[in-house]
């Protein structure tokens, strides 16, 4: 389609008719007279050659492509706002923003917290929003990225959008301390033997990963939605887990565990902070990339 064509205001319109589902509310709530929305409804079902909302008795439902709409819809009204909000300059002693990263408590625990510091001290009036991780983001991943500023995630689980590296970090294999079943060392037949708490999904990780590639399939007992959950889903229990050596570094003084060797070459976490192209040439977003990277670099060997 032309999009020089497209009135951009009936995006607004068609998020608030499908969100609201009432023309007199959505009106309400985007500033528009009831009149003014009812014409805006009716070009809008010509565009799409679709009622979009279907009148049931004294309400309106959704039709089938009014539902897929609400959230894209949604989507590219937040992806608008971005683009237009975009700046020139930024001066960070200065100005107020808000930015918002999508992260594991992982990724906000070992490098969102050093960034929050940074950023407190650097640009008093710019906000931290950390919001946690869905399962489904590599479904999603477009849509994602087009509504945050940022997605802290490794390497190896998404591809095909720009990324700045930060760090890099060891997986580890952790057993409860009096687990009998294992001695100095883990074994594969123990990875294979054992019952496992994993984060989200066992394959999650890229290093996760690695052991379908060796014959082993874990035995999921515990699935939790935080990394600093496993040590106590381990504890006491003949569970093994894996876990990034910088959060266990943080987690394990008050969890009775074992930390050892995974026992094959387990791939590295090589961290990345993940963004939308549409945020390029925004002075802004540059600088807090420029940031996530220098803070990156203190979490480097020999630096921290």
């Amino acid at each position: 389609m032309n999009l020089s064509r497209l009135d951009l205001n009936l995006v607004v319109a068609l998020r608030a008719l499908l969100e609201e589902r009432n023309v007199t509310r959505a009106g309400e709530r985007i500033g528009l007279s009831q009149p003014a929305m009812s014409a805006a409804l009716a070009r809008l079902r010509r565009h799409f050659d679709d009622e979009l909302l279907a009148r049931t008795g004294n309400a309106y439902e959704l039709t089938p492509l009014g539902a897929s709409l609400r959230d894209r819809s949604a989507t590219a009204c937040d992806l608008l706002d971005r683009v237009f909000s975009s700046q020139p300059d930024f001066d960070p002693a200065a100005e107020t923003r808000e930015f918002t990263l999508l992260a594991s408590d992982y990724g906000a625990a070992v490098f969102g917290a050093p960034l929050a510091r940074a950023l407190h001290h650097e640009a008093p009036g710019v906000r931290l929003s950390f919001r946690q991780i869905q399962p489904n983001v590599e479904e999603n991943t477009a849509t994602t990225l087009s509504t945050i500023d940022g997605l802290l995630l490794p390497h190896g689980i998404i591809d095909g959008f720009p990324a700045v590296d930060l760090y890099q970090d060891r997986w580890l294999c952790m057993v409860a301390d009096d687990n009998p079943e294992v001695g100095n060392a883990l074994t594969l037949d123990n990875l294979a033997e054992l019952p496992w708490a994993v984060y989200q999904r066992p394959y999650d990780a890229p290093a996760a990963r690695q052991l379908s590639m060796l014959g082993i399939s874990p035995r999921v007992e515990v699935s939790v939605q935080t990394f600093q959950l496993l040590p106590y889903m381990v504890e006491g229990t003949r569970r093994v887990a894996m876990i990034q050596e910088r959060l266990i570094r943080k987690v394990a003084p008050s969890a009775v565990v074992r930390v050892l060797p995974c026992p094959f070459e387990v791939v590295p976490v090589q961290e990345a902070m993940w963004w939308h192209p549409v945020h390029a040439q925004d002075a802004a977003h540059m600088w807090l990339r420029k940031k996530a990277a220098e803070v990156g670099e203190t979490l480097m060997p020999g630096r921290n």
